[in-house]
């Protein structure tokens, strides 16, 4: 019985794709493979290609996801320096760099399987390190005084080398998420905040009382040299004045009539300097003077 050519194509075709699938494996750029002889690791892959095998059970394929992936620990309590409680969480970014290390440690191969060991490692060092910090140094009115960058970097060298060493991770960043308080020292956070907040108002007070004194001592120094220097002037002009005066004293005392008339001469003109109707004796002193003068007709 002769067999249709298409038949005996397709049927090749299927069976080496089925050979191919039974003997073959890729590994993606995104993963790293460990393939195992009899459950037991043989082959360590990271470079991205189409590979070889025995079929199952000789061999078995495990891919990893060589991506960062991320991880959250739990918002536990921990205890500063200075004995405050304090609630933190950090967030982790990692990746598998040594599939044989990970594979040892994990033999599922599955991420989710590395996040427990992950949790008790960062909680480990994580409450060590807050333990080593002062509550001023997460929670403050000072922003210079916080310490989120310092905290962060001794977490992850803390457990960087662990987890590459154990693992076959490699931590690639690590940060604090959430940071809080219990309810058992919330009070007390703010009765400390408010200290700090008066104390700072009492700095700034004093300042500025230490400001107004200085203020008002040079001030008090300027106008003590203003009355001083206007005193000296003042005498200077009073003693100007008094020579002058005593000239002219020793003129008038040559010649008193000369002196008489001026003073009259004087008295007039202040008494007639403002437009005036007046009715007076014209013998009386200093409108004598005007004895001898007619008005104009």
């Amino acid at each position: 019985m002769k067999r249709n050519p298409l038949t005996l194509i397709v049927g090749a075709i299927l069976l080496l794709v089925f050979l191919l699938l039974l003997f073959t494996f890729q590994v993606r750029r995104t993963e790293v493979a460990v393939v195992t002889t009899f459950d037991k690791p043989s082959r360590y892959i990271k470079d991205p290609g189409l590979y070889f095998k025995w079929p199952r059970p000789i061999q078995r394929v495990y891919p990893f996801d060589k991506r960062i992936q991320n991880f959250e620990d739990d918002f536990e309590e921990t205890l500063t320096k200075d004995n405050y409680n304090l609630l933190a969480m950090v967030f982790v970014g990692w990746r598998i760099s040594n599939p044989e290390q990970f594979f040892n440690s994990f033999p599922t191969g599955k991420p989710e399987a590395a996040e427990p060991a992950l949790k008790g490692l960062i909680r480990t060092v994580k409450n060590a390190v807050i333990g080593k910090h002062s509550f001023g140094d997460f929670i403050s009115t000072n922003p210079k005084q916080l310490k989120f960058a310092e905290v962060e970097q001794e977490i992850l060298s803390g457990i960087k080398e662990t987890a590459s060493s154990k693992y076959g991770i490699t931590v690639e960043f690590l940060g604090l998420k959430k940071l809080g308080l219990p309810e058992s020292v919330t009070q007390k956070v703010f009765d400390r905040m408010s200290a700090e907040r008066q104390r700072e108002v009492e700095r700034l007070n004093a300042l500025g009382e230490a400001e107004a004194m200085n203020i008002r001592s040079a001030a008090d120094r300027d106008r003590n040299e203003m009355i001083a220097k206007a005193d000296a002037t003042a005498t200077t002009i009073r003693g100007q004045a008094d020579a002058e005066a005593a000239k002219s004293f020793e003129v008038f005392k040559a010649n008193p009539d000369l002196a008489v008339f001026l003073l009259k001469l004087s008295s007039l003109e202040q008494t007639l300097k403002d437009r005036a109707t007046l009715i007076l004796d014209e013998r009386t002193p200093p409108f004598d003077l005007l004895n001898g003068f007619n008005s104009k007709k």
